[in-house]
């Protein structure tokens, strides 16, 4: 019995229909599961990039955003198991997410034949949208399931200048200026898309609100990606600078000890 219990939830979910023909509701929970997991991810992205970008006011200010991601409230001084445990959670959330999308990727010669056939011919802008997402959702995969081990691995390497030298000496910079433009694409664009599907902030006139919802997805993805930049330079510049003392860590000047 449990066997025909398995097989025809495996139906269900290649036809989206029932057994006895019905309409399935595995899609919709699906597509639901992917949203949220989605609009989790974005909004972290979000947040991850301002406090990246806190090394822009200063060492000491990055050193204390990263004591305080670190658990420092809880724990004095943090701890690294606070960074571990976040990240893992956040692979989790990847993983789930890169399953609940990939069943709508283009998986072979016809289905990526009737894709580009579809959007040429209707050349809309939000079609085009989805394209940018499936590149950007392959490159993230494999980017960011990087990034997380990095931080699962070495959760005490961050830092003013341990996060520098990782960027300018290791020359991990590479990486991230195409984990930037990916990442920002795919969450802004990945917000704009849940906006626009369940009809959030949507009033009469559609179209005037799809008009101002994309000058505000550019506008984000603008700001985002030029505080990235300037982060990153930011950072370049610390481990260009702090090459010769590689590894070294950094101590906030309010408890160096003045002769």
């Amino acid at each position: 019995m449990e066997k025909n219990e398995n097989i025809e939830r495996i139906i269900e979910g290649i036809v989206d229909k029932k057994v006895d023909g019905k309409k399935s509701k595995i899609p919709a929970k699906l597509d639901f599961y992917q949203s949220a997991t989605g609009l989790i991810l974005a909004i972290f992205v979000k947040f991850h990039l301002i406090f990246v970008s806190s090394i822009l006011i200063s060492k000491d200010f990055m050193h204390s955003v990263d004591k305080f991601l670190s658990g420092s409230a809880i724990i004095e001084g943090g701890h690294p198991a606070f960074i571990v445990g976040s990240a893992f959670i956040l692979f989790i959330i990847l993983v789930i997410h890169a399953l609940m999308a990939v069943r709508k990727f283009p998986n072979s010669y016809r289905q990526y034949r009737n894709f580009t056939s579809h959007t040429q011919m209707f050349p809309h802008g939000d079609t085009k949208l989805w394209g940018i997402q499936i590149v950007t959702g392959f490159i993230l995969f494999f980017f960011v399931s990087m990034h997380l081990y990095q931080m699962m691995s070495e959760p005490s390497n961050i830092g003013p200048y341990l996060s520098s030298d990782r960027i300018w000496s290791d020359s991990a910079w590479v990486m991230y200026i195409i984990l930037l433009i990916a990442v920002e694409l795919h969450a802004t664009i990945g917000l704009y898309r849940l906006v626009v599907k369940w009809g959030w902030f949507a009033n009469k006139s559609y179209k005037a609100t799809r008009e101002k919802l994309k000058l505000i997805r550019n506008g984000i993805i603008i700001f985002y990606i030029v505080l990235g930049t300037l982060s990153l330079g930011a950072y370049m510049k610390i481990g260009y600078d702090h090459q010769d003392n590689y590894g070294e860590k950094y101590i906030p000047t309010h408890t160096e000890v003045t002769k």
